[in-house]
């Protein structure tokens, strides 16, 4: 199986990158926002649960979280891996996501970090906000975005140098370029 964390911070190219690793692997992609969605919109025990919060304003919590991501995790058969994207976002969440994956004798294969300076990630947010008219897309807001990401990530880029599964991945020059260096990293596993 192959297993892979996705980090980036807004604007770093993860959903345009995990989309190529899907295609060109065959494995599937997890989007913790997106699997949230789709419980609640079906109606769900988990769903339900998690709109409850949601409507409440509160995050949802761990157990939650790795329930919801477990029970899409055993609905792909045949799976060749995933890619979580947009999960972990802190240390109990990276331990809890390898007791889920150890339940499943499997593991994270690597985490790879798209990593891009401050300033490109202000030019190509700014960029989509004006291209799609994404409200969240402004000069403060993305600030206010890089920093909250910024404190969350570092421990848990720590954590998986620690676990041996960290890979930097430069997340700037063309499309084409980066998921080259991404393939290098996947095809060595």
């Amino acid at each position: 199986m192959l297993n892979i964390v996705i980090f980036g911070a807004p604007g770093s190219g993860k959903g345009t990158q995990s989309a190529r690793i899907v295609e060109m692997y065959g494995i599937n992609h997890i989007s913790t926002g997106d699997v949230l969605r789709a419980e609640i919109k079906a109606g769900t025990e988990l769903g339900r649960t998690a709109k409850g919060y949601i409507d409440q304003g509160q995050l949802l919590p761990d157990e939650l979280i790795i329930d919801i991501l477990a029970s899409t995790l055993d609905s792909f058969k045949e799976s060749k891996g995933v890619i979580f994207d947009g999960f972990p976002r802190t240390i109990a969440q990276a331990e809890a996501l390898k007791k889920m994956l150890a339940e499943r004798s499997q593991e994270v294969s690597v985490m790879l970090d798209l990593d891009v300076p401050e300033e490109e990630l202000m030019t190509r947010l700014i960029k989509r906000g004006q291209e799609s008219g994404r409200a969240d897309d402004n000069e403060e807001t993305i600030k206010k975005r890089l920093v909250v990401y910024h404190s969350q990530t570092s421990p848990l880029i720590d954590w998986y140098k620690n676990e041996g599964k960290y890979q930097h991945i430069q997340g700037v020059g063309t499309m084409e370029d980066i998921f080259a260096e991404i393939s290098e990293v996947i095809n060595k596993i």
